[in-house]
Protein backbone atom coordinates (compact mmCIF):
# COMPACT_ATOMS: atom_id res chain seq x y z
CA UNK A 1 0.00 0.00 0.00
CA UNK A 2 0.89 3.73 -0.48
CA UNK A 3 1.72 5.92 3.07
CA UNK A 4 3.86 9.10 3.11
CA UNK A 5 7.30 9.63 4.48
CA UNK A 6 9.04 12.79 5.83
CA UNK A 7 12.43 12.75 3.93
CA UNK A 8 13.26 16.39 5.47
CA UNK A 9 12.70 19.64 6.14
CA UNK A 10 9.74 20.51 3.79
CA UNK A 11 10.67 17.18 1.61
CA UNK A 12 8.32 14.17 2.13
CA UNK A 13 7.76 11.32 -0.55
CA UNK A 14 5.22 8.24 -1.61
CA UNK A 15 6.63 4.74 -0.03
CA UNK A 16 5.11 1.58 -1.18
CA UNK A 17 4.75 -0.96 2.65
CA UNK A 18 2.83 -3.76 3.08
CA UNK A 19 -0.78 -3.62 3.48
CA UNK A 20 -1.61 -4.64 7.16
CA UNK A 21 -3.01 -7.62 8.11
CA UNK A 22 -6.14 -8.24 10.78
CA UNK A 23 -5.51 -9.84 13.96
CA UNK A 24 -7.67 -10.46 16.95
CA UNK A 25 -10.08 -7.25 17.40
CA UNK A 26 -7.91 -5.01 15.10
CA UNK A 27 -9.53 -4.74 11.52
CA UNK A 28 -7.83 -3.13 8.73
CA UNK A 29 -9.71 -0.24 7.19
CA UNK A 30 -9.90 1.05 3.49
CA UNK A 31 -9.27 4.55 3.77
CA UNK A 32 -11.76 7.03 2.45
CA UNK A 33 -11.23 10.34 3.81
CA UNK A 34 -8.05 11.60 6.13
CA UNK A 35 -8.32 14.98 7.69
CA UNK A 36 -5.00 16.49 7.58
CA UNK A 37 -4.21 18.12 11.06
CA UNK A 38 -0.96 19.29 12.65
CA UNK A 39 1.46 16.81 10.71
CA UNK A 40 2.21 19.97 8.28
CA UNK A 41 4.61 21.19 10.86
CA UNK A 42 6.57 18.04 11.24
CA UNK A 43 6.78 18.51 7.11
CA UNK A 44 7.90 21.98 8.14
CA UNK A 45 10.44 21.25 10.79
CA UNK A 46 11.78 17.86 9.16
CA UNK A 47 10.92 14.94 11.43
CA UNK A 48 7.76 13.93 13.69
CA UNK A 49 7.83 13.51 17.56
CA UNK A 50 8.32 10.17 17.42
CA UNK A 51 11.28 10.35 15.12
CA UNK A 52 12.61 12.78 17.83
CA UNK A 53 12.54 10.12 20.20
CA UNK A 54 13.45 7.07 17.85
CA UNK A 55 15.80 8.00 15.69
CA UNK A 56 14.03 6.27 12.66
CA UNK A 57 13.10 7.98 9.54
CA UNK A 58 9.73 9.15 9.49
CA UNK A 59 8.20 6.21 11.32
CA UNK A 60 4.34 5.20 10.62
CA UNK A 61 2.63 8.13 12.53
CA UNK A 62 1.79 10.51 10.39
CA UNK A 63 -2.41 10.90 10.30
CA UNK A 64 -4.23 10.20 13.47
CA UNK A 65 -8.12 10.74 11.87
CA UNK A 66 -9.91 8.62 9.04
CA UNK A 67 -12.74 7.63 7.78
CA UNK A 68 -13.14 4.32 5.48
CA UNK A 69 -14.83 0.81 5.03
CA UNK A 70 -13.73 -2.01 7.06
CA UNK A 71 -12.16 -4.35 4.28
CA UNK A 72 -10.60 -7.16 6.88
CA UNK A 73 -11.66 -8.40 10.15
CA UNK A 74 -9.70 -11.56 12.26
CA UNK A 75 -13.00 -12.61 14.27
CA UNK A 76 -16.61 -11.74 14.73
CA UNK A 77 -16.50 -8.61 16.45
CA UNK A 78 -18.21 -5.03 16.50
CA UNK A 79 -17.95 -4.46 12.78
CA UNK A 80 -17.75 -6.45 9.48
CA UNK A 81 -16.39 -6.24 6.05
CA UNK A 82 -18.09 -3.57 4.49
CA UNK A 83 -19.25 -1.23 7.73
CA UNK A 84 -18.40 2.25 6.59
CA UNK A 85 -16.91 3.80 9.81
CA UNK A 86 -14.93 6.96 11.59
CA UNK A 87 -11.67 5.71 12.66
CA UNK A 88 -11.17 7.40 15.99
CA UNK A 89 -8.02 8.51 16.76
CA UNK A 90 -4.63 6.22 18.60
CA UNK A 91 -4.68 3.31 19.93
CA UNK A 92 -5.88 2.25 23.76
CA UNK A 93 -5.77 -1.16 25.66
CA UNK A 94 -9.56 -1.45 25.74
CA UNK A 95 -9.29 -2.40 29.43
CA UNK A 96 -8.67 0.35 32.29
CA UNK A 97 -11.15 2.90 33.85
CA UNK A 98 -10.63 5.42 31.38
CA UNK A 99 -11.32 3.23 28.22
CA UNK A 100 -14.61 1.52 30.02
CA UNK A 101 -15.83 4.58 30.84
CA UNK A 102 -15.56 6.09 27.03
CA UNK A 103 -12.97 8.38 27.91
CA UNK A 104 -10.44 6.82 26.07
CA UNK A 105 -7.88 8.95 24.84
CA UNK A 106 -6.54 9.63 29.02
CA UNK A 107 -5.86 5.98 28.87
CA UNK A 108 -1.88 5.55 30.03
CA UNK A 109 -1.26 2.20 28.87
CA UNK A 110 -1.40 2.33 24.65
CA UNK A 111 -0.85 -0.66 23.04
CA UNK A 112 1.67 -1.09 19.90
CA UNK A 113 -0.67 -1.96 17.38
CA UNK A 114 2.03 -3.02 14.57
CA UNK A 115 3.92 -5.30 17.57
CA UNK A 116 0.26 -7.19 18.47
CA UNK A 117 -0.76 -7.32 14.71
CA UNK A 118 3.18 -8.15 13.21
CA UNK A 119 2.62 -5.71 10.37
CA UNK A 120 5.47 -3.18 8.59
CA UNK A 121 2.87 -0.20 9.19
CA UNK A 122 -0.75 0.31 9.94
CA UNK A 123 -0.76 2.87 12.35
CA UNK A 124 -1.09 6.20 10.55
CA UNK A 125 -4.05 7.73 8.10
CA UNK A 126 -1.91 9.22 5.79
CA UNK A 127 -2.23 5.90 3.78
CA UNK A 128 -4.28 3.58 1.81
CA UNK A 129 -4.93 1.67 4.85
CA UNK A 130 -5.08 1.34 8.29
CA UNK A 131 -5.40 -0.71 11.58
CA UNK A 132 -7.99 0.26 14.20
CA UNK A 133 -9.52 -1.82 17.26
CA UNK A 134 -13.32 -2.69 16.41
CA UNK A 135 -14.08 -0.70 19.57
CA UNK A 136 -12.66 2.52 18.08
CA UNK A 137 -14.98 2.52 14.70
CA UNK A 138 -18.00 4.57 15.16
CA UNK A 139 -20.35 3.45 12.23
CA UNK A 140 -21.47 6.17 9.49
CA UNK A 141 -25.19 6.93 9.15
CA UNK A 142 -26.68 6.10 6.13
CA UNK A 143 -26.11 9.00 3.71
CA UNK A 144 -23.75 10.81 5.02
CA UNK A 145 -20.78 11.38 3.23
CA UNK A 146 -17.15 9.93 4.80
CA UNK A 147 -15.72 13.91 5.08
CA UNK A 148 -18.72 15.04 7.03
CA UNK A 149 -18.52 11.42 9.25
CA UNK A 150 -14.45 12.27 9.47
CA UNK A 151 -15.38 15.92 11.24
CA UNK A 152 -16.34 13.73 14.29
CA UNK A 153 -12.63 13.59 14.88
CA UNK A 154 -10.36 16.99 15.26
CA UNK A 155 -12.94 19.27 12.76
CA UNK A 156 -15.65 18.80 15.55
CA UNK A 157 -14.48 16.27 18.02
CA UNK A 158 -12.67 19.16 20.64
CA UNK A 159 -15.42 21.58 20.13
CA UNK A 160 -18.06 18.99 20.88
CA UNK A 161 -16.67 18.41 23.61
CA UNK A 162 -16.10 21.64 24.85
CA UNK A 163 -19.80 22.90 24.64
CA UNK A 164 -20.88 19.55 26.01
CA UNK A 165 -19.14 19.97 28.95
CA UNK A 166 -19.58 23.72 29.64
CA UNK A 167 -23.73 22.62 28.79
CA UNK A 168 -23.71 25.79 26.22
CA UNK A 169 -26.99 26.87 25.61
CA UNK A 170 -28.68 29.59 23.59
CA UNK A 171 -28.19 31.94 26.52
CA UNK A 172 -24.84 31.88 26.29
CA UNK A 173 -21.72 34.18 24.54
CA UNK A 174 -19.03 31.75 23.94
CA UNK A 175 -16.04 33.33 23.31
CA UNK A 176 -13.64 31.30 20.70
CA UNK A 177 -10.19 31.95 20.62
CA UNK A 178 -8.63 31.51 17.14
CA UNK A 179 -10.18 30.44 13.53
CA UNK A 180 -8.04 27.76 13.24
CA UNK A 181 -9.76 24.88 11.84
CA UNK A 182 -10.36 23.80 15.56
CA UNK A 183 -11.58 27.46 16.45
CA UNK A 184 -14.00 27.29 12.89
CA UNK A 185 -15.42 24.02 14.16
CA UNK A 186 -16.02 25.60 17.61
CA UNK A 187 -18.49 28.27 15.88
CA UNK A 188 -20.03 25.84 14.85
CA UNK A 189 -20.65 23.53 17.48
CA UNK A 190 -21.43 27.02 19.44
CA UNK A 191 -24.16 28.19 16.94
CA UNK A 192 -25.34 24.63 16.80
CA UNK A 193 -26.19 24.67 20.78
CA UNK A 194 -27.90 28.10 20.35
CA UNK A 195 -25.49 30.49 21.75
CA UNK A 196 -23.66 33.72 20.40
CA UNK A 197 -20.34 33.93 19.05
CA UNK A 198 -17.73 36.36 19.65
CA UNK A 199 -14.45 35.35 17.78
CA UNK A 200 -10.37 36.17 18.27
CA UNK A 201 -8.54 35.78 15.33
CA UNK A 202 -6.05 37.37 12.40
CA UNK A 203 -6.28 35.55 9.50
CA UNK A 204 -8.19 37.35 7.21
CA UNK A 205 -9.00 33.89 4.99
CA UNK A 206 -10.20 32.52 8.19
CA UNK A 207 -12.27 35.67 9.61
CA UNK A 208 -14.47 35.37 6.50
CA UNK A 209 -15.14 31.24 6.81
CA UNK A 210 -15.44 32.52 11.10
CA UNK A 211 -18.46 34.61 9.67
CA UNK A 212 -19.97 32.46 7.18
CA UNK A 213 -20.21 29.51 9.52
CA UNK A 214 -22.15 32.37 12.40
CA UNK A 215 -19.13 34.13 14.51
CA UNK A 216 -21.43 37.49 14.82
CA UNK A 217 -17.83 39.21 14.76
CA UNK A 218 -13.92 38.51 14.55
CA UNK A 219 -11.60 40.52 16.73
CA UNK A 220 -8.09 41.00 16.25
CA UNK A 221 -6.38 39.65 19.40
CA UNK A 222 -2.98 42.12 18.77
CA UNK A 223 -5.47 45.42 18.96
CA UNK A 224 -5.47 46.31 23.11
CA UNK A 225 -8.98 47.40 22.51
CA UNK A 226 -10.07 43.86 22.07
CA UNK A 227 -10.72 42.72 25.67
CA UNK A 228 -12.99 45.94 26.39
CA UNK A 229 -14.70 45.54 22.88
CA UNK A 230 -15.56 42.24 24.47
CA UNK A 231 -17.02 43.61 27.55
CA UNK A 232 -18.82 46.18 25.95
CA UNK A 233 -20.47 43.98 23.65
CA UNK A 234 -21.77 41.67 26.45
CA UNK A 235 -22.82 44.75 28.63
CA UNK A 236 -20.18 44.94 31.01
CA UNK A 237 -19.34 40.84 32.42
CA UNK A 238 -17.95 39.28 29.50
CA UNK A 239 -18.60 36.12 27.58
CA UNK A 240 -20.42 33.27 29.68
CA UNK A 241 -18.12 30.68 28.38
CA UNK A 242 -14.90 30.69 26.10
CA UNK A 243 -13.11 28.14 23.93
CA UNK A 244 -9.36 28.40 23.90
CA UNK A 245 -7.71 26.69 20.34
CA UNK A 246 -4.51 28.54 19.61
CA UNK A 247 -2.17 27.41 22.87
CA UNK A 248 -1.03 31.09 22.46
CA UNK A 249 -0.42 33.24 25.70
CA UNK A 250 -1.58 36.45 23.87
CA UNK A 251 -5.15 34.85 23.16
CA UNK A 252 -5.32 32.67 26.66
CA UNK A 253 -4.69 36.40 27.96
CA UNK A 254 -7.94 38.15 26.21
CA UNK A 255 -9.82 35.04 27.33
CA UNK A 256 -8.84 35.36 31.02
CA UNK A 257 -9.77 38.73 30.78
CA UNK A 258 -12.89 38.68 28.74
CA UNK A 259 -14.47 35.62 30.47
CA UNK A 260 -17.08 36.78 32.91
CA UNK A 261 -16.83 35.71 36.65
CA UNK A 262 -18.20 32.16 37.17
CA UNK A 263 -17.54 31.44 33.88
CA UNK A 264 -15.87 28.56 32.11
CA UNK A 265 -13.19 28.40 30.06
CA UNK A 266 -12.24 25.21 27.62
CA UNK A 267 -8.90 25.16 26.83
CA UNK A 268 -8.27 22.93 23.83
CA UNK A 269 -4.67 24.50 22.23
CA UNK A 270 -1.55 23.22 23.01
CA UNK A 271 1.24 25.69 23.38
CA UNK A 272 3.19 25.04 26.51
CA UNK A 273 3.05 26.44 30.00
CA UNK A 274 1.04 29.84 30.59
CA UNK A 275 1.36 31.21 34.18
CA UNK A 276 -1.87 31.38 35.52
CA UNK A 277 -2.42 33.82 38.02
CA UNK A 278 -4.44 32.25 40.62
CA UNK A 279 -6.06 34.52 43.16
CA UNK A 280 -6.38 37.25 40.93
CA UNK A 281 -7.32 34.64 38.08
CA UNK A 282 -9.09 32.22 39.98
CA UNK A 283 -10.20 32.29 42.88
CA UNK A 284 -11.61 35.72 43.05
CA UNK A 285 -13.01 35.46 39.51
CA UNK A 286 -14.46 32.06 40.30
CA UNK A 287 -13.68 30.69 37.01
CA UNK A 288 -14.04 26.78 35.98
CA UNK A 289 -11.12 25.53 33.42
CA UNK A 290 -11.37 22.61 31.29
CA UNK A 291 -8.88 20.50 29.54
CA UNK A 292 -10.36 19.05 26.65
CA UNK A 293 -8.54 16.57 24.23
CA UNK A 294 -11.12 14.54 22.77
CA UNK A 295 -14.62 13.65 23.24
CA UNK A 296 -16.33 10.63 25.19
CA UNK A 297 -17.58 7.25 23.25
CA UNK A 298 -20.93 7.60 24.66
CA UNK A 299 -21.58 10.83 23.17
CA UNK A 300 -21.15 9.20 19.97
CA UNK A 301 -25.25 9.41 18.65
CA UNK A 302 -24.79 13.30 19.75
CA UNK A 303 -22.55 14.00 17.51
CA UNK A 304 -23.29 12.24 14.61
CA UNK A 305 -26.68 14.04 14.97
CA UNK A 306 -24.73 17.35 15.00
CA UNK A 307 -23.21 16.49 11.67
CA UNK A 308 -26.13 15.59 10.29
CA UNK A 309 -27.13 18.95 11.00
CA UNK A 310 -24.86 20.83 10.32
CA UNK A 311 -23.78 19.60 6.63
CA UNK A 312 -23.87 22.64 4.92
CA UNK A 313 -21.87 23.97 7.33
CA UNK A 314 -19.04 21.51 7.53
CA UNK A 315 -18.82 22.03 3.35
CA UNK A 316 -17.78 25.56 4.39
CA UNK A 317 -15.43 24.26 7.00
CA UNK A 318 -13.85 21.78 4.59
CA UNK A 319 -12.08 24.45 1.94
CA UNK A 320 -9.50 21.99 -0.34
CA UNK A 321 -9.28 18.43 -1.26
CA UNK A 322 -6.07 16.78 -2.19
CA UNK A 323 -5.16 12.84 -3.06
CA UNK A 324 -2.07 11.42 -1.60
CA UNK A 325 0.05 12.04 -3.84
CA UNK A 326 -0.59 15.40 -3.47
CA UNK A 327 0.12 15.91 0.11
CA UNK A 328 3.33 17.91 0.01
CA UNK A 329 0.54 20.35 -1.49
CA UNK A 330 -1.69 20.16 0.83
CA UNK A 331 1.51 20.92 3.70
CA UNK A 332 2.64 23.58 1.87
CA UNK A 333 -0.96 25.44 1.60
CA UNK A 334 -1.76 24.48 5.39
CA UNK A 335 1.88 26.81 5.90
CA UNK A 336 -0.07 29.47 4.40
CA UNK A 337 -3.24 29.47 6.67
CA UNK A 338 -4.94 29.63 3.50
CA UNK A 339 -7.51 27.12 4.27
CA UNK A 340 -10.23 25.61 6.96
CA UNK A 341 -10.01 21.77 7.09
CA UNK A 342 -7.89 19.58 4.72
CA UNK A 343 -8.94 17.11 3.21
CA UNK A 344 -6.77 13.69 1.74
CA UNK A 345 -8.74 10.78 -0.02
CA UNK A 346 -5.95 7.97 -0.27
Amino acid sequence: MKTIAITGKKSCRIVDKRRPTAKEDYVVVKIHTAPLCTEYTDYRDGCTRAEFERGAESPDCLGHEAAGEVVEVAQPGKVKVGDRVVVMPGFWCGKCRFCLSGEYIHCQHPPDPLKVCGCEAGAAAYAEYCLKQDWLLLPIPEGMSYDHAAMACCGLGPAFNSTQKMAVNGHDTVLIAGTGPVGLGAVIAANYRGARVISLGRNAYRTELALKLGAEAVLDPQDPKTPAKILEMTGGEGASKSIETTGFHLYMDIVMKATRRRGHIAIVGEGGDYPLPISDGMIRTGLTLHGIWHWNLADAPDMMNMISRVGDKLDTLITHHYPLDKIEDAWKLQLTGRCGKVILHP
